[in-house]
């Protein structure tokens, strides 16, 4: 499931916007299909124009509802009725997704013999300063067995100490829920550290769920401003 805004606080319109030839949604949809991984794609919008970008294509979307606050609850509304056990959620703005990466985050719930994951997502190193300090990057922090302890929009851990050795890892906005964990965050409200950070996985965390993180050493561009638009256009050549 794609979930698929047209309107974007920091860059309006930017699914919709032309990378080499073609929309990002629609490179992102093209990209999702290409690693043959799943019985089904789908773009979830509330968008009138995000829908005919991907119908018209050949693809398949599915309309939600408008009043939606996050991916989770968008993708949460369309497999309610469907018969899946695991929903792998691809941002919109994620037109270099790939099959390695999404692999494994796949194969930590055919290795959950006692199904005591919740949740599976992926995290890549980061060592650039301005990148670790920058809010618009989710950072993650993870225990001894990968599972999340927290996302940040600030750095994780604080450095007061920048030769203890610690490692920063940028949160990548590809999720993989059991079907259950993603209704229960459908049903849950949210509370104030998640309305805080505006960083829906923290919801799951708040309320107790268990997020494996998986590490990938791909890192793509998401693309959250004009400027990351550039850089995935230069990037695509």
């Amino acid at each position: 499931m794609i979930p698929a805004r047209y309107s974007a606080s920091r860059f309006p319109g930017k699914l919709m916007q032309n990378l080499a030839g073609k929309t990002v949604i629609l490179r992102t949809y093209e990209a999702t299909v290409a690693t043959n991984l799943f019985d089904d794609v789908y773009v979830v919008t509330d968008s009138d124009i995000i829908f005919e970008e991907i119908t018209k294509n050949g693809g398949k979307a599915i309309m939600s509802k408008s009043e939606h606050q996050s991916g989770s609850d968008r993708i949460a509304e369309a497999v309610a009725d469907l018969d899946v056990d695991i929903v792998v959620n691809v941002q919109g703005d994620e037109p270099f997704t790939e099959r390695e990466s999404l692999k494994k985050v796949l194969e930590v719930f055919k290795e959950d013999h006692d199904k005591t994951i919740d949740l599976a997502s992926l995290m890549v190193e980061i060592k650039d300063w301005d990148e670790i300090n920058n809010p618009n990057t989710v950072k993650v922090i993870v225990d001894q067995k990968n599972f999340a302890l927290y996302f940040s929009r600030s750095p994780i851990p604080y450095p007061r100490d920048k030769e203890a050795g610690a490692r920063y890892f940028k949160h990548k906005g590809i999720y993989a829920f059991r079907k259950q964990a993603l209704i229960d965050f459908y049903k849950l409200p949210m509370q104030f550290i998640e309305g805080t950070e505006k960083i829906e996985c923290i919801r799951y965390l708040e309320y107790g769920k268990r997020i494996k993180m998986v590490e990938t050493n791909v890192e793509g561009v998401e693309i959250d401003t004009p400027e990351d638009l550039e850089r995935a256009k230069k990037l695509w050549k």
